[in-house]
């Protein structure tokens, strides 16, 4: 019996590799350990500086390793006044654009291959053109203060809803389906928003999720539409703050210091606010909300991205 399983038993087959690729193995790490470095190095560095003593971090001596550490510069940039109303205006911008733009997007994308639609390829040129011709900023600015979109939040919100590059992604996308869906619907009596709500929206979340990551990431980001249209600072987002931190670091320097005590000379000359702790303060603030909304919707970017941007 011994000798018979020995013989039914069969050795785990071996995929032999040469010295050349184990040589490109080892390259390839090396090569997109260096690149993965590169991505994520800005990001630690701008972190434990705004965690370390204030004067070595204005020194430059923070490179690799946090010194002193401390959370002072947090406590002091959470004091400012109207951060926390930028932080409101900047998720409702998000939240309220990106939906609306996932929506646009999509529905814009469906009825763009429904050969039914009246005139559908002289709209899809027509929404196309827009990428290409672009009147300038002062036609804009007209435009938008006649529709009286000045110190109005929904400036924010209704010129990105059609956006034609994520209408063509949506629209490639949709392509892509299978044609027999809609037609069994159809027969099945359903109209066209019965369609697209019950039958498109669960087949195309890879292409929303997509255009979601573009539309939030472009919203959240975005400040100079601000810097135009706005003089209500009640209407400011945290993007058009970081703008305004950036440009006059030194006199918030002072004001953050003024809000806060400390207990000892050396306390003080460790959690003095400079203007490179207060750049790289609200720099972090700004930039880690954004950073969370990847994790949620990574299942469906890359599958999005690719059969929506290459047809068949």
């Amino acid at each position: 019996m011994k000798s018979e399983n020995k013989a039914v038993r069969q050795p785990h087959s071996k995929i032999k590799m040469s010295a050349g690729d184990h040589m490109v193995g080892v390259i390839s790490c090396i090569v997109f350990g260096i690149f993965a470095f590169l991505c994520v190095y800005p990001f630690y560095y701008i972190f434990i500086n705004t965690i370390s003593a204030n004067d070595l971090s204005a020194r430059g001596v923070i490179m690799f390793w946090p010194q002193k550490v401390h959370f002072h510069n947090y406590e002091s940039a959470l004091k400012i006044d109207g951060l926390f109303q930028a932080m409101k205006i900047s998720v409702l911008r998000t939240v309220i654009g990106t939906v609306s733009t996932v929506i646009a997007s999509a529905f814009l994308g469906y009825m763009f291959t429904q050969e039914e639609m009246w005139h559908r390829k002289f709209w899809y040129r027509l929404v196309v053109a827009t990428m290409y011709f672009n009147a300038g900023i002062i036609p804009w600015y007209l435009t938008m203060r006649n529709l009286h979109l000045t110190n109005n939040f929904w400036a924010y919100i209704l010129p990105l809803i059609v956006q034609p590059f994520n209408v063509i992604l949506t629209k490639t996308f949709v392509e892509s389906t299978p044609k027999e869906l809609q037609e069994a619907a159809e027969i099945d009596g359903a109209g066209t928003l019965k369609i697209f709500f019950r039958i498109m929206i669960p087949i195309i979340k890879p292409i929303m999720a997509t255009v979601a990551i573009f539309a939030a990431v472009g919203q959240w980001n975005s400040f100079q539409d601000t810097l135009l249209l706005m003089t209500d600072n009640r209407l400011y987002p945290l993007q058009f703050v970081l703008y305004q931190y950036l440009n006059q670091a030194s006199s918030l320097k002072s004001m953050a210091n003024s809000s806060s005590g400390s207990s000892s000379l050396a306390a003080v000359a460790a959690t003095a606010q400079t203007s490179t702790s207060i750049r790289m303060t609200i720099t972090i603030i700004v930039v880690i909300p954004i950073m969370l909304v990847y994790p949620f919707f990574q299942r469906y970017f890359v599958k999005g991205i690719m059969v929506g941007a290459v047809k068949g």
